[in-house]
């Protein structure tokens, strides 16, 4: 796989080179680099595994084997037949990626926005499996809970309700509603890779449902599918998490961020990124990327 060294401007991934594996009954396309310990970093709505590229060159130059898997129904990876996408699912994504990528003790999680809940939720039901983890742009449950239904925020999720109705997958497919939504969360980013790998992936209208089913599950209007109750109901305070926040992110405002520290085990940190809005990593790479370095220690 070719990629760049990390820089602020963009790195070259070449689809072609992606690997597969099944994990939890799902075939998971996914980009790796670099030997050791096991990286697993998972990205989140409206995004793809491409939104590793600056972070996954430094995890492989410090030791690591960074592997970013494209998160169940987004293409290339396939679409799960259990039609299951509440957090528990992504937790069990997770685990079962950890067992068959052959991951220890030493293995770190790293997620973003989506990508975060199984930050939160594997290392609780699976201790054993990870040393720390990094999650960034969507706080523990509990934070967000705090000032979700604060009028400034409920604005800023406007979409999240929108995907509870039958128009979600309509409004979603127009050309400019993704580019909208990276316009709003990350102010003065120019997009327009992301967004063309975005419509690559969620391209298809299965692919694009499987995306929306996400927040469907989040909200009840799908009811669980049963089969991930202990992944979705794990708590624990073992595993220390970095939790990192742009002070501009337009879509989970930064106000939810004060109570992030108390709902984190012990141990954990909680830092501001200046400068940046929800998709920090891409926005402001050098210094997110030192931050996660340091965490890992």
């Amino acid at each position: 796989m070719d990629i760049r060294p990390a820089g602020d401007g963009p790195a070259d991934i070449r689809t072609e080179n992606l690997k597969t594996v099944t994990a939890n009954g799902v075939e998971f396309a996914y980009l790796e680099m670099g030997r050791g310990p096991l990286a697993l970093c998972l990205h989140g709505f409206p995004d793809t595994a491409h939104t590793w590229r600056h972070l996954m060159p430094q995890l492989a130059a410090r030791g690591y084997r960074a592997v970013a898997p494209f998160m169940r129904g987004y293409a290339p990876t396939s679409i799960p037949s259990d039609g299951a996408y509440e957090g528990g699912a992504l937790v069990a994504d997770a685990c079962a990626l950890h067992e068959v990528l052959g991951g220890d003790g030493d293995a770190v999680l790293i997620g973003h926005d989506w990508g975060a809940f199984p930050v939160y939720g594997a290392t609780a039901f699976a201790p054993e499996r990870w040393r720390t983890g990094v999650a960034m742009a969507v706080p523990p449950t509990g934070a967000v809970l705090e000032t979700f239904f604060d009028y400034e925020q409920l604005k800023r999720s406007f979409y999240v309700f929108l995907f509870q109705t039958g128009l979600a997958e309509a409004a979603a497919s127009r050309d400019g509603f993704i580019e909208g939504l990276w316009r709003d969360w990350s102010p003065g980013y120019d997009a327009t890779e992301d967004v063309a790998l975005v419509r690559r992936s969620l391209g298809a209208p299965a692919n694009l449902a499987a995306a929306i089913g996400y927040y469907r599950a989040m909200l009840g209007t799908v009811a669980p599918t049963g089969r991930y109750a202990a992944e979705q109901a794990a708590t624990g305070r073992d595993v220390p998490i970095l939790y990192l926040h742009g002070v501009r992110d337009g879509c989970m405002g930064v106000d939810q961020v004060d109570q992030a520290a108390s709902f984190l085990p012990p141990g954990s940190r909680v830092e501001h990124v200046l400068a940046a809005g929800h998709f920090l990593h891409l926005e402001r790479p050098r210094e997110v990327n030192d931050l996660i370095l340091d965490w890992l220690g």
